[in-house]
Order: structure tokens, then C-alpha cells, then sequence
């Protein structure tokens, strides 16, 4: 008897890390859910037509079960966003060394990219920034921009110089990028590839790139 009351409190204490463990599976497991109701719904019928009916039924679940998890539909939007950047972290996350070939640099950074740029997640990531009230807008886009230099400065800020020429070559490549993947978006029952125009971006950078370090050099 001693020996079952001495050991019981153990036993509540793992039940209840458990418990909490499996609230906390539960509960991202729900929010994952919701997140890539909303990404295919805005890819399949648009941002105007996701509505909080249709975000619900998506998912699977009530809008007051949705609205427990993230408050809001504009909740559901910025979680979005979020999982949009960690996205496009993920698929660059693996920095090229200090010795990497240039070009070999730059095949993979545009490769990555567009990984990102051509997935269902940047098509409603691209359609929620649309839509977003301008002044969560230019938030939003400094917090896109930030993250972009940081990615940049890793693949090609190799002697720690980021100068102008650097800074509109990486503005020239978001510009690429993002117009490839609208006009994908418009031609998505084609769904034609875009390999010849990723090229010239690759060849672009290449030689742009070669000029700036000779630049940085004299």
C-alpha cells in the first residue's frame, strides 16, 4: 500500500505532461490545418472569395474553432504571411561555403527562389499582400525586404561589402521573380515552365555580380 501511494503522484505527474503534450500537438496540428485551408483556398478561388465560411470548411472545422486559435480572419492572414517566410528561409537555409564557385552560388540561389516563388504558399502570400491595408502593407513588405538581405547577404556578401550595385541586383531579382510567378499565376492551366527565363536571370547575375566584386576591388 505504501509502495502503490508513493508511487501515484509520479504517475499523475506523467499523465499530466501527457495531457499537455497532446494539447499542444492538438492545437498546432489544428493551426496547420487552418493555414493550408486558407493557402489552397486563395490558390484554387482567389483572396476575395475566401471567406470565413469557406476558411472553416476547408479546414474542417468551425469558425468558432478557427476564431479560438487565431482570433480573426486577419489572424488566419498573418499566420500566412509568417509560414510564407519561413518557407522561403527554409528553402535557402542551406548557405553555400565562403569557397563556392559564383556560379554554382547563383544556380542555386535562383533555383531555391523560385521553389519558393512557384508554390501555392507565395501565390496566397501574394494575393494577401495585395489586399492588405497599406500601412500593414509597408510593414509587412519591410519585414519581406529584411529577410531577402539577410538570404542575399549570406549567397553573395562574401567580403562583408553590400554596396548599391548589390542592392538593386537583388531588387532586380525579387522584380524577376515575383513577375515570373504572376505571370505563372495567370497561365497556371498552362502551366508552362519557366526554365528559359530563370537562365537569363542566372546569366544575369553572373556577370553583374562579377562586375560588382571587381568594382568593390579597385
Amino acid at each position: 500500500m505504501n509502495q502503490s501511494a508513493g508511487v501515484r503522484p509520479q504517475t499523475d505527474a506523467h499523465e499530466r505532461a501527457s495531457a499537455r503534450r497532446s494539447h499542444a500537438t492538438r492545437t498546432a496540428e489544428m493551426r496547420a490545418r487552418v493555414v493550408e485551408a486558407v493557402i489552397e483556398s486563395i490558390s484554387k478561388i482567389g483572396y476575395q472569395r475566401t471567406t470565413a465560411a469557406e476558411i472553416a470548411r476547408c479546414a474542417g472545422v468551425t469558425w468558432g474553432a478557427v476564431q479560438h486559435h487565431f482570433g480573426d480572419k486577419d489572424g488566419i492572414l498573418f499566420a500566412v504571411l509568417e509560414e510564407s517566410f519561413d518557407h522561403f528561409a527554409q528553402c535557402l537555409a542551406d548557405f553555400p561555403d565562403t569557397d563556392v564557385l559564383l556560379e554554382d552560388r547563383v544556380e542555386r540561389f535562383v533555383d531555391r527562389s523560385w521553389e519558393h516563388f512557384s508554390s501555392s504558399l507565395y501565390r496566397s502570400t501574394f494575393q494577401i499582400l495585395l489586399n492588405l491595408p497599406a500601412d500593414i502593407e509597408s510593414s509587412w513588405q519591410q519585414t519581406m525586404l529584411g529577410e531577402w538581405t539577410r538570404v542575399w547577404s549570406q549567397y553573395f556578401d562574401v567580403d562583408g561589402t553590400h554596396g548599391r550595385r548589390e542592392r538593386e541586383l537583388m531588387q532586380y531579382t525579387i522584380a524577376v521573380l515575383s513577375g515570373l510567378a504572376a505571370i505563372r499565376m495567370l497561365e497556371a492551366k498552362r502551366g508552362l515552365r519557366r526554365n528559359s527565363q530563370l537562365d537569363y536571370l542566372k546569366g544575369t547575375l553572373r556577370r553583374e555580380l562579377r562586375e560588382a566584386a571587381k568594382d568593390s576591388k579597385r
